[in-house]
């Protein structure tokens, strides 16, 4: 009995030892914050510890597990729907983790809108038709949200495309480049929405109604066709959100600006099966040029109709119109000193206008037939109307009687145009996704077609050159002075001379002389191959695979394009030219880590020429179609828990068949075809929040864009830069928040951007000099009530955004300010 108890006291002895030693051992807690991409605290978020122990975080998106064993390795993995999952180790006793929104729960197209706020943006459509991360699309995709837009004040798109590494203004007007490849308004390379249009070229639209600028660089042919070697803008509008919320905005400064937006949406239905969004605004302001002014109306309304989980249906429109005076730029003195004159000069006369007005129409279906198949129709209509009156440069100097120019009298010409082009474009595609072992594939496979036309009865009447006293009027012929008219000119030192007198008035732009014209009196000949009838449209079949291979990404596609113009279109003379041709893309993308993502990529494009200059007998035509490679690789990153992507990346295209401008006397529309341009260079991007209250905005490109091989006539142009296309480029915009305190809620933005020298397009001896901008702002957030003043060109530099030669310039705005009170309800 003794010998029993003896044990039994030893054996609780022992249990009791056990618990202490047990008890006595180091316990630890680990706990963190879960957050979205907006810096918002998630609650609900599933988290697993060691694949044992699971909590959920609380409304504030926090966590906790306690009393863990010290000196061992965890691991947790998080999980919510609709986000992906995240899995890290935990390296102390703090996790703090960001989710981003999951590839396979976005939409397949944006049908609602996009709940990121920010300067960063994580998913886009354009690079795949797909609802693909940035990261792993492998192809250089760069973009301007509407959070970056709003804090710079943005107006117009020439505001926003400073901000994109490798793009510049060509002009003040829809008129771009990137990569040194030109794009404008008038092309139909334009995208809205993914799909292709135009805007008209001459004024750029307002983009209070946009959610995102994208611009995917090098040629998007396999997805979207013909298109620019440089690259595609794709505007992407604001969908309607599921949550309600107004805003109205005023807006007053410099030149005076007066501007009025509102931005209403929320669901219809308390189901919030149908979504609405209303964009408003309207702009009424002046200029720092002589009489040019801006009158803007936008109306931009958006319906999304959520019928079930699998099917979604929006509509959108957007409704343009413009009253202004169409500016044709500076012109400067024969000599060339491009500050001998102000930039505020201009060569129109009070009685000019340009009155259009653009539309779009879109609509959209998204139905998924299950979690891998997906089927998506899309249409979007425009149209464009130009009623135009303008006097503007002769793209020449008037001239004495033996026709040499004269110093300050530009002579000009005097155009009346009326036209409404339009263009439709159609696009079906189905996604679908499948593993087969451990390979995934994400295909798309799909069907376009586009037509832009030009109906007839568009028609520009032309004034121009110099009085016969036969009648009429002809190009100036020294030899045969005797058959025009004369007048007596007096000269700015005081000398009368004869000179010949032209059918339209010179402009003394040493005067701030604008005034009434009488267009009765001149002498008009109809002509201008840019308003004959015609007709185009390409149609394209597409095929394209995402494979995933583990930490590989590859992507495969393919496009077969069929060309169609008809110069003439619905007349007597009508043509029809086709062509066909195949666009390969290849890509691949590697992830190295959760951070850093390396590319690269190869593709292929094809443009035909415009049927105008084709059929114009005075170009100098046929010409041959336009083709393009790039071959592009870089690195795609994020850092700071996601919140900053910093991405670089290394490019070469080369065309064949670009048309330049002869620059040949008494023949504007004469072109010559040049043999091989090749552009290179680097790019650089970063974009993010660096702390909560802090976000930053940075790009930089390097951009080597020259004729590098001779056709039949361009040998003297090899080596030279493109127009209008600086070799380095960049900026920075950052802005900071006061979190708390007794300012909380005031801000601050700086930033600055700058171009290098550049070439004129028209002109192979005149450039432009390059230039630094400095902008700043300041913020005032009260509750509802946000307080916000810009100034732009704070140092008042005098410089110019591009330009043709030194009789068409396109001088940038001096120093200016904004203020703007905005009230969201």
């Amino acid at each position: 009995m003794f010998g029993y108890l003896q044990k039994l006291q030893i054996s609780i002895f022992l249990y009791l030892f056990l618990c202490i030693s047990a008890n006595a051992q180091t316990k630890v807690n680990i706990e963190g914050t879960v957050r979205d991409i907006n810096n918002v605290p998630l609650p609900k978020v599933s988290v697993l510890l060691n694949k044992s122990q699971t909590a959920f975080t609380d409304e504030n998106g926090h966590y906790i597990f306690s009393n863990l064993p010290e000196g061992v390795e965890y691991t947790i993995r998080f999980t919510h729907t609709g986000f992906e999952p995240l899995q890290q180790k935990v390296k102390g006793n703090r996790l703090d983790v960001t989710l981003v929104p999951a590839s396979s729960q976005l939409q397949t197209v944006e049908i609602t809108g996009r709940t990121e706020k920010g300067y960063k943006n994580t998913a886009s459509f354009i690079g795949t038709k797909t609802a693909t991360p940035l990261k792993d699309v492998p192809q250089s995709i760069s973009y301007v949200t509407k959070e970056l837009m709003q804090d710079q004040a943005s107006v117009r798109m020439g505001d926003v495309v400073k901000n994109f590494s490798g793009v510049n203004q060509f002009t003040f007007y829809d008129d771009i480049t990137i990569r040194g490849f030109r794009i404008n308004g008038g092309s139909t390379t334009q995208l809205l929405n993914g799909l292709r249009t135009f805007t008209g070229f001459w004024k750029q639209p307002m983009v209070n109604y946009l959610e995102r600028v994208e611009v995917i660089k090098g040629p998007a042919s396999a997805l979207f066709g013909n298109a620019s070697p440089g690259g595609t803008i794709n505007r992407v509008t604001k969908k309607p959100l599921e949550e309600a919320r107004k805003s109205l905005s005023f807006t007053m400064g410099s030149f005076n600006n007066n501007r009025v937006l509102a931005d209403f949406t929320g669901p219809l239905n308390d189901e919030k099966t149908i979504l609405y969004r209303l964009n408003i605004g309207y702009e009424n302001t002046e200029s720092f040029r002589d009489l040019q002014f801006d009158k803007n109306l936008v109306i931009a309304p958006s319906v999304s109709f959520l019928p079930t989980e699998k099917t979604r249906i929006n509509f959108d429109a957007v409704y343009n119109k413009s009253n202004s005076r169409l500016d044709r730029g500076q012109s400067v003195l024969y000599n060339g000193d491009l500050y001998s004159t102000p930039i505020s000069r201009s060569l129109s006369a009070t009685n000019d206008y340009l009155n259009e007005e653009t539309y779009t129409v879109t609509a959209s279906l998204n139905h998924q037939f299950s979690s891998r198949l997906a089927f998506n129709l899309a249409y979007l209509r425009t149209g464009y109307t130009e009623d135009l009156l303008e006097h503007r440069s002769a793209n020449a100097y008037a001239v004495d009687s033996s026709g040499t120019p004269i110093p300050n009298l530009v002579a000009r010409q005097s155009f009346i145009r009326k036209k409404n082009p339009s263009s439709d474009n159609a696009s079906a595609y189905l996604t679908y996704s499948v593993e087969t072992g451990k390979i995934s594939h994400k295909l798309v496979g799909g069907y376009d077609y586009a037509t832009s036309k030009l109906p007839p009865g568009a028609s520009q009447l032309t004034a121009s050159n110099y009085q016969l006293k036969a009648g009429g009027a002809a190009a100036y012929n020294p030899a045969k002075a005797a058959n025009y008219v004369f007048y007596n000119y007096t000269t700015p030192d005081g000398k009368v001379i004869s000179i010949p007198k032209p059918n339209v008035s010179s402009f003394d732009i040493t005067k701030n002389d604008n005034k009434l014209e009488d267009p009765s009196k001149y002498t008009y000949v109809v002509q201008n191959s840019a308003v004959l009838p015609s007709f185009s449209s390409i149609s394209g079949i597409y095929l394209q695979d995402q494979i995933s291979i583990g930490n590989l990404k590859l992507l495969l596609g393919g496009r077969y394009e069929s060309y169609t113009d008809k110069p003439n279109y619905r007349t007597d003379s009508v043509k029809k030219v086709t062509q066909h041709t195949f666009l390969p893309r290849l890509g691949v993308v590697y992830s190295i880590n959760r951070n850093i993502n390396v590319y690269g990529m190869y593709t292929k494009g094809y443009n035909p020429q415009d049927a105008a200059v084709q059929t114009n007998p005075l170009s100098g035509g046929p010409f041959d179609p336009i083709t393009s490679q790039l071959w592009e690789g870089g690195l795609k990153t994020e850092w700071l828990n996601g919140n900053v992507t910093a991405n670089a990346a290394v490019y070469h295209i080369v065309q064949t068949n670009t048309l330049y401008n002869a620059n040949e006397p008494g023949n504007p529309d004469k072109m010559i075809q040049i043999g091989e341009e090749t552009s290179k260079g680097v790019e650089l991007d970063v974009t993010g929040r660096i702390t909560d209250n802090w976000d930053l905005t940075l790009a930089y490109a390097f951009n080597d864009a020259t004729i590098s091989k001779s056709g039949k006539s361009d040998s003297a142009l090899v080596g030279r830069q493109k127009p209008n296309a600086p070799k380095h480029q960049g900026n920075i915009w950052t802005k900071y928040t006061i979190p708390s305190g007794p300012v909380k809620g005031l801000g601050v933005g700086a930033g600055a951007n700058f171009v290098t020298e550049r070439n004129v397009s028209l002109n192979t001896k005149q450039t432009l000099p390059g230039y630094v901008l400095v902008n700043a702002a300041a913020y005032y957030q009260v509750n509802k009530v946000r307080l916000q003043v810009n100034f732009n060109n704070v140092t008042n530099k005098t410089y110019w955004v591009g330009g043709y030669d030194y009789i068409r310039l396109f001088p940038g705005a001096p120093r200016s300010w904004q203020a703007t009170i905005s009230y969201t309800f």
